[in-house]
């Protein structure tokens, strides 16, 4: 018998970073909520619970969005990428290591949204400009950086991307 006030709960399977989740959870949990304390993956922040911020920000099904936003039962069956799932083998990614590179975090509590911000931006922008960067980064609020450094890495991002695709291999160019 449940006990008053409690919700029954339902299952709901999730894709995230290629790996099949299933978890019994209330139909009011939030997806935010099913990665961090029902999946144990805590790259995605809680922030402001009111999609504002962009710390919980995730790809559901290759695009970006909030993922406080979302039930996760009404997202039966989605692909999930979170942080964790920008690296498939524990290194860097390319934009990760920009930031690093760049000095582009401080506290570090929105670095995930806005690495999985400017990857989707990146993709479909690569050759950005400043102006261009900070549009992109509108909706994910950084308090401690002043965004200088994460604009300047992800415009270096773009440019190594670049660098890459005129030379796959690597090598010198003359």
């Amino acid at each position: 018998m449940s006990q008053p006030g409690s919700l029954r709960k339902t299952d709901v399977t999730l894709t995230i970073n290629g790996k099949s989740y299933t978890r019994q959870v209330e139909p009011r949990r939030l997806l935010v909520d099913f990665i961090r304390h029902d999946v144990g993956l805590k790259a995605t922040h809680i922030g402001c619970e009111h999609g504002v911020c962009g710390a919980c920000t995730v790809r559901i099904d290759g695009r970006t969005a909030r993922s406080c936003l979302h039930f996760a039962v009404a997202l039966q069956g989605a692909e999930i990428e979170t942080l964790e799932g920008l690296s498939a083998d524990g290194r860097l990614a390319g934009l990760q290591k920009a930031f690093h590179d760049a000095h582009g975090l401080q506290c570090g509590y929105c670095t995930p949204g806005v690495l999985l911000t400017a990857e989707e931006f990146l993709s479909e922008n690569p050759g950005p400009s400043e102006q261009e960067i900070r549009a992109a980064l509108s909706n994910n609020l950084c308090r401690c950086t002043g965004y200088v450094n994460i604009v300047k890495a992800i415009a270096n991002a773009a440019r190594d991307r670049d660098k890459t695709k005129a030379d796959p291999a690597g090598g010198s160019r003359p």
